[in-house]
């Protein structure tokens, strides 16, 4: 089964693995051996965001696609494309989530009927969505 990464797992792992519960932990060891770890596209603009307002720090010398490229090679990361059906789906009124990027990797995880690592309690309560925490 894909497993699908929210965009803070990715920092949790790459700066903060102590933030990470021990089954998001296990999941993406167990993912990451098995090849099956994904995220929706709209993270890498999450990243520039947090990037951009100054929210993600970088190394010196380390660029923020070169950042982004790196946790997917690490990772083994899938990136799935934003589907006509998924931004239908996200627009959806099952979703809670006031935040649009959320609402498309969510709606990402249940079009792929994949499991979805986030830390996000909003997420955590949607029906059709699989969440590990």
């Amino acid at each position: 089964m894909r497993i699908i990464c929210d965009t803070h797992i990715l920092l949790f792992w790459a700066n903060e693995p102590k933030r990470l519960s021990k089954r998001a932990i296990a999941a993406l060891e167990c993912g990451r051996n098995e090849g099956v770890l994904a995220i929706s596209d709209i993270t890498f603009w999450e990243l520039a965001l947090l990037q951009e307002r100054g929210r993600l720090h970088l190394p010196e010398g380390v660029t923020a696609s070169l950042y982004m490229n790196r946790l997917v090679e690490a990772l083994r990361l899938e990136v799935l494309p934003i589907l006509p059906e998924i931004a239908v789906g996200s627009r959806s009124s099952q979703f809670l989530h006031g935040d649009p990027a959320d609402r498309i990797i969510a709606a990402t995880a249940i079009h792929h009927h994949a499991q979805l690592i986030t830390a996000d309690e909003k997420l955590h309560t949607l029906v059709g969505l699989e969440t590990v925490w």
